[in-house]
């Protein structure tokens, strides 16, 4: 079995710690930068989250689950993360520093189950998903995924 390294990615947002704390957690950034998906989360340690939508059948469907484990306005967010019917939850970790003209964010995706079919996905994803972030934030608009 081959270990899976964490993933991490550092990107520089020119906005406050506090606008980009509002475009993780956000249901309407969510939707834009998830393409449509309703985001459902109970912000406090141990309150569940889904990201959730259609399906290729167009039937309901939840495409990642998770818990809450740490939530530190505008600094810390921190949840478990399982990617559809996959029952080997990651671990994901967003960290905010403010910086002179913008914030440094900093997302560690680590506690990865040896094979984890869902860490390639998400290595595509995450640079994917922040580059929309941040060009939501800093332009009021954002591409459409591949």
């Amino acid at each position: 079995m081959a270990h899976q390294a964490p993933l991490k990615y550092i990107f520089y947002i020119a906005a406050t710690p506090e606008k980009v704390w509002e475009g993780f957690v956000s249901q309407e950034s969510n939707r834009i930068i998830f393409s449509g998906a309703e985001f459902q989360a109970d912000f406090k340690p141990g309150g569940l989250l889904a990201w959730m939508g259609a399906g290729p059948d167009g039937k309901p469907m939840t495409y990642v689950r998770g818990k809450v484990l740490r939530f530190e306005p505008p600094k810390v967010f921190q949840y478990t993360f399982a990617m559809g019917q996959n029952d080997k939850p990651s671990r994901a970790t967003i960290e905010l520093v403010p910086e002179t003209e913008a914030t440094k964010v900093a997302v560690t995706h680590d506690e990865w189950a040896d094979d984890d079919a869902t860490y390639t996905a998400c290595a595509d994803g995450w640079p994917r998903i922040l580059s929309r972030l941040k060009t939501l934030l800093e332009t009021g608009k954002t591409f459409k995924p591949h």
